[in-house]
């Protein structure tokens, strides 16, 4: 069965190291031989991590296309284009696929789906979210027969290393971002990472599985990252016995969905609050099988290999048995209305800086007590120059009436900075 791969990076190399090492056991598995016949990149001469024959690199995806005995193209390119017009070809001529690429799944999923579906082959995409780790096949598999409710995680390789750092050593921003890049968890350009539109994508792909949700319109789904949150807000959460992840955040709650990515505060003693460094993790709810976590490598060579290789032999055993497209169909998805932020119920960690003159705790608690946001527990820092800083948790209020209590204390002059709010998670 002839295969083709459409980029050879790092992803790309491990792919074909793993199908050099294990071709027996493979053809053992899928019941006839697996052969990389095309490997599609855009600089022949580039160095690679694995050696590909000469014969087998080519620049001009006719030479994919064009040939008949390519009957699986896994995409490892990335990105929207032209990566999606060679998902688009391969399905349209009667190739299943496999990708691991969540910007385009995010962007134009159920468009795929539904060509896939009509082409009767599969499309699978179980390297698309957390590298080696099954999170996809347990949603489409595991928990086909249960109600999925709930989705918490940390999808973020790079941001879960800084903040690691920023809490573990009381490491800056930009330090923590710097060692990043020199260990080669972060990008020369870490934007996609670091402001959260990474997570989200994958997110997006999760909650099509999870809650047969369309991808949300361009900027309708709430997305923060981690580049704001100053070692101040480290330490003084840790004070309340609290630790910042980045966290993507799906629930079902009926007639609207949540989905949102951002930092938030989780309890020392969680689970997510000891997923340290690169690592990644998933908290799947079920109503019937109640809370699963997954937890492993979510990005790097050899893990997302092993996951786009999984997927291969399955579409492979599919063309085998002569029923492939089972991995595509019946995926109904339609749009499903977002939970504004303002309706967001949470609990939440404030960080106000202030005059220290007499006053200004009751015009705080006042302000918030008219909106109905009560506070919890309070720490005042005596700073120098006659300032002190606030942090207070609140309990669980409405986000919109703690927004709006703040817009109306923005105009007060003894209130020396923007507050700082972050959202607490779980009890």
């Amino acid at each position: 069965m002839g295969v083709a791969l459409l980029g050879c990076g790092v992803v790309g190399s491990s792919v074909l190291r793993l199908f050099a090492s294990h071709a027996e056991d493979f053809e053992r598995r899928v019941g006839v031989p697996l052969e990389v016949r095309k490997v599609l990149v855009r600089d022949r001469s580039k160095p690679r991590e694995a050696a590909v024959p000469g014969a087998k690199l080519c620049t001009d995806p006719e030479e994919v296309f064009g040939d008949p005995e390519v009957e699986l193209v896994v995409e490892l390119m990335g990105g929207l284009d032209p990566a999606g017009a060679y998902v688009e070809r391969a399905l349209d001529t009667g190739r299943s696929v496999v990708t691991a690429n969540k910007a385009l799944l995010a962007a134009r999923g159920p468009e795929l789906f539904e060509r896939a579906a009509r082409a009767k082959v599969d499309l699978s995409f179980e390297a698309a979210v957390g590298g080696g780790i099954p999170v996809v096949r347990s949603l489409r598999d595991a928990f086909a027969s249960d109600r999925v409710t709930e989705i918490v995680g940390i999808l973020n390789g790079t941001s879960n290393y800084i903040l690691s750092r920023m809490t573990d050593e009381g490491a800056s921003f930009e330090d923590a971002l710097g060692e990043a890049q020199a260990k080669g968890y972060a990008e020369a350009d870490p934007t996609l990472d670091v402001e959260g539109h990474d997570a989200a994508q994958k997110l997006v792909v999760l909650a099509m599985l999870a809650f047969g949700a369309a991808p949300p319109q361009p900027g309708e789904m709430m997305v923060e990252g981690i580049r704001g949150l100053d070692r101040a807000d480290v330490a003084q959460a840790a004070r309340f016995g609290f630790v910042p992840k980045h966290l993507v955040i799906g629930r079902d709650r009926g007639e609207a969905i949540e989905l949102r990515a951002h930092t938030s505060l989780v309890k020392k003693s969680s689970v997510l609050a000891n997923v340290s460094g690169v690592l990644n993790a998933v908290r799947l709810e079920g109503e019937a099988v109640g809370p699963c976590l997954l937890s492993g490598r979510g990005a790097g060579g050899l893990p997302t290999a092993v996951s786009v290789v999984a997927d291969v032999l399955d579409a492979a055993r599919a063309l085998v048995a002569g029923v492939p497209g089972l991995a595509s169909s019946k995926r109904p998805l339609a749009p499903r209305a977002l939970v504004p932020i303002a309706e967001l119920r949470s609990r939440y960690y404030v960080r106000l800086r202030v005059d220290d003159t007499p006053g200004v705790l009751a015009r705080i608690a006042s302000a918030m007590g008219e909106r109905g946001v009560s506070v919890a527990e309070l720490l005042q820092t005596p700073l120098e120059s006659g300032r002190a800083e606030i942090v207070l948790l609140t309990h669980e209020a409405r986000e919109g009436d703690l927004r709006t209590a703040f817009d109306a204390l923005a105009g007060e002059a003894w209130l020396a900075t923007t507050p700082v709010v972050l959202r607490i998670e779980g009890d």
